[in-house]
Protein backbone atom coordinates (compact mmCIF):
# COMPACT_ATOMS: atom_id res chain seq x y z
CA UNK A 1 0.00 0.00 0.00
CA UNK A 2 2.97 2.50 0.69
CA UNK A 3 2.77 6.20 1.65
CA UNK A 4 1.79 7.38 5.69
CA UNK A 5 -1.69 8.77 4.69
CA UNK A 6 -4.15 7.68 7.60
CA UNK A 7 -6.42 6.28 5.04
CA UNK A 8 -3.34 3.83 4.11
CA UNK A 9 -5.18 1.92 7.41
CA UNK A 10 -8.83 1.36 4.58
CA UNK A 11 -8.82 -1.57 3.15
CA UNK A 12 -11.96 -1.09 0.26
CA UNK A 13 -13.53 -4.47 -0.78
CA UNK A 14 -15.27 -4.68 -3.94
CA UNK A 15 -18.17 -6.75 -5.07
CA UNK A 16 -15.57 -9.02 -7.21
CA UNK A 17 -12.93 -8.83 -4.26
CA UNK A 18 -15.73 -10.25 -2.00
CA UNK A 19 -16.78 -13.12 -4.25
CA UNK A 20 -13.21 -14.14 -4.31
CA UNK A 21 -12.06 -14.39 -0.92
CA UNK A 22 -16.07 -15.59 0.17
CA UNK A 23 -15.39 -17.97 -2.65
CA UNK A 24 -11.92 -19.34 -1.91
CA UNK A 25 -13.07 -20.02 1.98
CA UNK A 26 -16.66 -20.89 2.07
CA UNK A 27 -16.94 -22.80 -1.71
CA UNK A 28 -20.37 -23.83 -0.71
CA UNK A 29 -21.15 -20.40 -1.18
CA UNK A 30 -19.10 -19.62 -4.43
CA UNK A 31 -22.08 -19.79 -7.21
CA UNK A 32 -24.05 -17.46 -4.73
CA UNK A 33 -24.39 -13.73 -6.42
CA UNK A 34 -22.67 -11.04 -4.32
CA UNK A 35 -24.11 -7.56 -3.66
CA UNK A 36 -22.97 -4.18 -1.91
CA UNK A 37 -25.34 -3.62 0.50
CA UNK A 38 -23.81 -0.69 2.44
CA UNK A 39 -20.78 0.33 4.11
CA UNK A 40 -20.00 2.57 7.54
CA UNK A 41 -16.91 3.95 8.77
CA UNK A 42 -15.82 0.85 10.07
CA UNK A 43 -17.32 -2.16 7.96
CA UNK A 44 -18.64 -2.85 4.06
CA UNK A 45 -21.35 -5.04 4.00
CA UNK A 46 -22.66 -7.62 1.33
CA UNK A 47 -25.71 -9.55 0.37
CA UNK A 48 -24.44 -13.11 -0.42
CA UNK A 49 -27.52 -14.56 -2.14
CA UNK A 50 -30.60 -13.64 -0.32
CA UNK A 51 -29.99 -15.61 2.91
CA UNK A 52 -26.32 -14.66 4.21
CA UNK A 53 -24.33 -11.28 4.80
CA UNK A 54 -20.73 -10.55 5.27
CA UNK A 55 -18.98 -7.81 6.62
CA UNK A 56 -15.20 -6.84 5.61
CA UNK A 57 -13.60 -4.48 8.31
CA UNK A 58 -12.09 -1.22 6.18
CA UNK A 59 -9.94 0.11 9.48
CA UNK A 60 -7.72 -1.69 11.61
CA UNK A 61 -9.83 -0.43 14.28
CA UNK A 62 -12.83 -2.24 13.16
CA UNK A 63 -11.07 -5.73 13.56
CA UNK A 64 -11.01 -5.75 17.38
CA UNK A 65 -14.80 -5.72 17.30
CA UNK A 66 -15.30 -8.28 14.85
CA UNK A 67 -13.43 -10.71 16.59
CA UNK A 68 -15.42 -9.85 19.41
CA UNK A 69 -18.65 -10.36 17.21
CA UNK A 70 -17.31 -13.46 16.63
CA UNK A 71 -16.82 -14.76 20.20
CA UNK A 72 -20.06 -12.90 21.53
CA UNK A 73 -22.72 -13.16 19.98
CA UNK A 74 -23.33 -17.01 18.96
CA UNK A 75 -23.95 -16.97 22.95
CA UNK A 76 -25.55 -14.83 23.03
CA UNK A 77 -28.50 -17.21 20.77
CA UNK A 78 -30.13 -18.33 24.35
CA UNK A 79 -30.94 -14.61 25.59
CA UNK A 80 -32.36 -13.40 22.04
CA UNK A 81 -36.07 -12.94 21.38
CA UNK A 82 -35.78 -10.30 18.20
CA UNK A 83 -33.97 -12.20 14.79
CA UNK A 84 -30.58 -10.89 14.91
CA UNK A 85 -27.37 -12.02 12.75
CA UNK A 86 -25.76 -15.30 14.11
CA UNK A 87 -21.99 -15.56 12.81
CA UNK A 88 -22.24 -18.59 10.77
CA UNK A 89 -18.80 -17.81 8.68
CA UNK A 90 -15.30 -17.26 9.70
CA UNK A 91 -13.17 -15.77 7.18
CA UNK A 92 -9.72 -15.41 8.11
CA UNK A 93 -7.34 -13.17 7.06
CA UNK A 94 -4.75 -13.59 3.83
CA UNK A 95 -2.10 -12.35 1.59
CA UNK A 96 -5.11 -10.59 -0.61
CA UNK A 97 -6.81 -9.37 2.30
CA UNK A 98 -5.05 -8.73 5.92
CA UNK A 99 -8.03 -8.83 8.24
CA UNK A 100 -11.08 -11.12 9.16
CA UNK A 101 -14.29 -11.35 8.38
CA UNK A 102 -17.74 -12.76 9.19
CA UNK A 103 -20.89 -13.94 7.36
CA UNK A 104 -24.09 -14.13 9.20
CA UNK A 105 -27.44 -15.15 8.79
CA UNK A 106 -29.41 -12.24 7.17
CA UNK A 107 -32.07 -11.06 8.94
CA UNK A 108 -34.98 -9.83 6.58
CA UNK A 109 -36.95 -6.79 7.19
CA UNK A 110 -37.44 -2.77 6.70
CA UNK A 111 -36.06 0.47 8.81
CA UNK A 112 -38.45 1.69 10.70
CA UNK A 113 -38.77 4.77 8.65
CA UNK A 114 -41.69 7.36 8.79
CA UNK A 115 -43.77 4.69 10.63
CA UNK A 116 -47.41 6.28 12.97
CA UNK A 117 -46.90 6.11 16.72
CA UNK A 118 -49.88 3.90 16.78
CA UNK A 119 -47.28 1.26 14.57
CA UNK A 120 -44.46 2.42 17.10
CA UNK A 121 -46.34 1.91 20.26
CA UNK A 122 -46.85 -2.27 18.68
CA UNK A 123 -43.61 -2.66 20.03
CA UNK A 124 -43.59 -1.49 23.70
CA UNK A 125 -43.57 -5.08 24.90
CA UNK A 126 -41.34 -6.83 22.21
CA UNK A 127 -38.70 -4.25 22.69
CA UNK A 128 -38.81 -4.76 26.69
CA UNK A 129 -38.60 -8.18 26.69
CA UNK A 130 -35.32 -8.54 24.11
CA UNK A 131 -33.71 -5.81 26.58
CA UNK A 132 -34.95 -7.52 29.60
CA UNK A 133 -33.14 -10.62 28.75
CA UNK A 134 -29.87 -9.14 26.66
CA UNK A 135 -29.38 -7.23 29.97
CA UNK A 136 -29.37 -10.58 32.04
CA UNK A 137 -26.31 -12.04 30.13
CA UNK A 138 -23.61 -12.86 32.28
CA UNK A 139 -21.18 -9.66 32.39
CA UNK A 140 -18.09 -11.70 33.13
CA UNK A 141 -18.85 -13.68 30.48
CA UNK A 142 -19.18 -10.69 28.11
CA UNK A 143 -16.08 -9.30 29.50
CA UNK A 144 -14.02 -12.58 28.60
CA UNK A 145 -15.16 -12.20 24.77
CA UNK A 146 -12.87 -8.57 24.93
CA UNK A 147 -15.96 -6.57 25.33
CA UNK A 148 -15.07 -3.28 26.36
CA UNK A 149 -16.46 -2.18 29.56
CA UNK A 150 -17.97 1.69 29.77
CA UNK A 151 -15.45 2.91 27.35
CA UNK A 152 -18.05 5.79 26.42
CA UNK A 153 -18.29 7.11 29.86
CA UNK A 154 -22.39 6.64 29.86
CA UNK A 155 -22.56 7.57 33.57
CA UNK A 156 -21.30 11.33 33.26
CA UNK A 157 -23.79 13.35 32.21
CA UNK A 158 -21.88 16.37 32.38
CA UNK A 159 -19.64 16.04 29.33
CA UNK A 160 -22.26 14.28 27.46
CA UNK A 161 -24.26 17.59 28.20
CA UNK A 162 -21.26 19.68 27.38
CA UNK A 163 -20.90 17.89 23.83
CA UNK A 164 -24.50 17.78 22.85
CA UNK A 165 -24.46 21.59 22.69
CA UNK A 166 -21.54 21.47 20.94
CA UNK A 167 -23.67 19.25 18.23
CA UNK A 168 -26.65 21.39 18.31
CA UNK A 169 -24.72 24.29 17.20
CA UNK A 170 -24.37 23.12 14.48
CA UNK A 171 -27.24 21.38 13.02
CA UNK A 172 -29.38 24.63 14.33
CA UNK A 173 -30.07 25.70 10.91
CA UNK A 174 -31.46 22.41 9.98
CA UNK A 175 -34.02 22.78 12.64
CA UNK A 176 -37.51 24.89 12.94
CA UNK A 177 -37.37 27.79 15.59
CA UNK A 178 -39.55 25.11 17.97
CA UNK A 179 -37.76 22.03 17.48
CA UNK A 180 -34.20 24.30 18.55
CA UNK A 181 -36.15 25.82 21.58
CA UNK A 182 -37.61 22.40 22.71
CA UNK A 183 -34.25 20.89 22.36
CA UNK A 184 -32.31 23.97 24.22
CA UNK A 185 -35.36 23.65 26.86
CA UNK A 186 -34.47 20.79 27.59
CA UNK A 187 -30.60 20.81 27.47
CA UNK A 188 -30.99 24.21 30.09
CA UNK A 189 -33.22 21.59 32.77
CA UNK A 190 -30.67 19.15 32.93
CA UNK A 191 -29.27 19.61 36.45
CA UNK A 192 -27.58 16.39 37.36
CA UNK A 193 -24.37 15.96 36.89
CA UNK A 194 -23.83 11.96 36.42
CA UNK A 195 -25.41 9.02 37.79
CA UNK A 196 -24.32 5.68 39.51
CA UNK A 197 -22.82 3.07 37.77
CA UNK A 198 -24.60 0.00 36.62
CA UNK A 199 -23.46 -2.66 34.42
CA UNK A 200 -24.77 -5.03 31.66
CA UNK A 201 -24.41 -6.31 28.42
CA UNK A 202 -25.37 -3.59 25.62
CA UNK A 203 -26.36 -3.56 22.37
CA UNK A 204 -25.01 -0.11 22.78
CA UNK A 205 -26.02 1.56 19.69
CA UNK A 206 -29.61 1.07 19.34
CA UNK A 207 -31.54 3.53 16.75
CA UNK A 208 -34.28 3.19 13.87
CA UNK A 209 -30.75 2.62 11.53
CA UNK A 210 -29.84 -0.76 13.73
CA UNK A 211 -33.81 -2.44 14.27
CA UNK A 212 -35.67 -3.32 11.51
CA UNK A 213 -39.77 -3.65 11.53
CA UNK A 214 -42.24 -6.16 9.34
CA UNK A 215 -44.98 -5.18 7.56
CA UNK A 216 -46.98 -4.23 10.39
CA UNK A 217 -44.53 -1.81 11.94
CA UNK A 218 -43.23 -4.44 14.45
CA UNK A 219 -39.96 -4.74 15.80
CA UNK A 220 -38.43 -7.81 13.91
CA UNK A 221 -34.78 -7.63 13.98
CA UNK A 222 -31.55 -5.74 15.72
CA UNK A 223 -28.83 -6.07 13.59
CA UNK A 224 -25.21 -4.05 13.92
CA UNK A 225 -23.92 -5.58 17.04
CA UNK A 226 -20.12 -3.59 17.06
CA UNK A 227 -20.57 -1.73 19.55
CA UNK A 228 -21.51 -4.61 22.08
CA UNK A 229 -20.26 -3.61 25.35
CA UNK A 230 -20.60 -3.27 29.26
CA UNK A 231 -22.56 -0.30 30.81
CA UNK A 232 -25.49 1.15 31.75
CA UNK A 233 -28.58 -0.60 30.83
CA UNK A 234 -29.73 2.91 30.13
CA UNK A 235 -28.20 3.16 26.50
CA UNK A 236 -30.30 0.76 25.52
CA UNK A 237 -33.34 1.58 27.53
CA UNK A 238 -33.63 5.12 25.03
CA UNK A 239 -35.49 3.21 22.95
CA UNK A 240 -38.03 4.20 24.86
CA UNK A 241 -38.27 7.36 24.54
CA UNK A 242 -36.88 8.11 20.57
CA UNK A 243 -38.89 5.00 18.89
CA UNK A 244 -42.34 4.99 21.01
CA UNK A 245 -44.65 7.07 21.77
CA UNK A 246 -45.32 8.76 25.36
CA UNK A 247 -48.01 6.30 26.02
CA UNK A 248 -45.96 3.27 25.48
CA UNK A 249 -43.67 3.53 27.69
CA UNK A 250 -45.67 2.41 30.81
CA UNK A 251 -46.00 -1.06 29.22
CA UNK A 252 -42.52 -0.96 28.37
CA UNK A 253 -40.91 -0.28 31.86
CA UNK A 254 -44.08 -2.75 32.91
CA UNK A 255 -42.29 -5.45 31.34
CA UNK A 256 -38.87 -4.15 31.65
CA UNK A 257 -39.10 -4.62 35.13
CA UNK A 258 -36.28 -2.46 37.27
CA UNK A 259 -35.34 0.90 35.65
CA UNK A 260 -34.92 3.55 38.40
CA UNK A 261 -35.30 7.48 37.65
CA UNK A 262 -32.07 7.83 37.46
CA UNK A 263 -31.81 4.93 34.35
CA UNK A 264 -35.29 7.08 32.84
CA UNK A 265 -33.37 10.64 33.21
CA UNK A 266 -30.21 8.91 31.27
CA UNK A 267 -32.14 6.86 28.83
CA UNK A 268 -33.69 10.23 27.47
CA UNK A 269 -30.54 12.10 27.45
CA UNK A 270 -28.74 9.39 25.17
CA UNK A 271 -32.65 9.05 23.03
CA UNK A 272 -31.54 12.35 22.05
CA UNK A 273 -28.05 12.70 22.20
CA UNK A 274 -27.91 9.50 19.11
CA UNK A 275 -30.15 11.18 16.72
CA UNK A 276 -28.94 14.21 16.60
CA UNK A 277 -25.65 12.71 15.41
CA UNK A 278 -27.52 10.73 12.75
CA UNK A 279 -28.81 14.39 12.16
CA UNK A 280 -25.66 15.66 11.66
CA UNK A 281 -24.54 12.76 9.59
CA UNK A 282 -27.72 12.60 7.21
CA UNK A 283 -27.01 16.53 6.76
CA UNK A 284 -23.56 15.77 5.84
CA UNK A 285 -25.09 13.45 2.97
CA UNK A 286 -27.81 15.27 2.10
CA UNK A 287 -30.19 12.68 3.28
CA UNK A 288 -33.10 14.40 3.79
CA UNK A 289 -35.26 11.09 4.76
CA UNK A 290 -32.94 10.08 7.64
CA UNK A 291 -32.71 13.88 8.71
CA UNK A 292 -36.14 14.04 9.02
CA UNK A 293 -36.55 10.64 10.85
CA UNK A 294 -33.84 11.77 13.51
CA UNK A 295 -35.80 15.11 14.04
CA UNK A 296 -39.11 13.46 14.54
CA UNK A 297 -36.97 10.42 16.87
CA UNK A 298 -35.37 13.81 19.16
CA UNK A 299 -39.01 15.51 19.05
CA UNK A 300 -40.44 12.34 20.17
CA UNK A 301 -37.92 11.94 23.05
CA UNK A 302 -38.65 15.09 24.24
CA UNK A 303 -42.17 14.74 24.42
CA UNK A 304 -44.42 13.10 27.74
Amino acid sequence: MGGTNVWDAEWEVNEEQARTLIGRQFSQLSSKQVKRLGWGWDNTVFLIGDEYVFRFPRRTIAVGSIRMEGKLLPKLEAYMTIPYPKPLFYGEASDEYPAPFLGYAYVPGDFPIGLTEERRALSAETLAKFLRRLHEFPVQAALKCGVQQDHRNLTDIASRKVKLEGFLSKVVEHLSPEESGVIEAYISRLQKDRVEAVNALLHGDLHFKNMLVNENGIVSGIIDWGDLSVGHPACDLSVAYSFLPPYARGVFFETYGGADEEAKLLARLIAVYIPILILMQAVDDGNEAIAAEAKSNIMRALSD
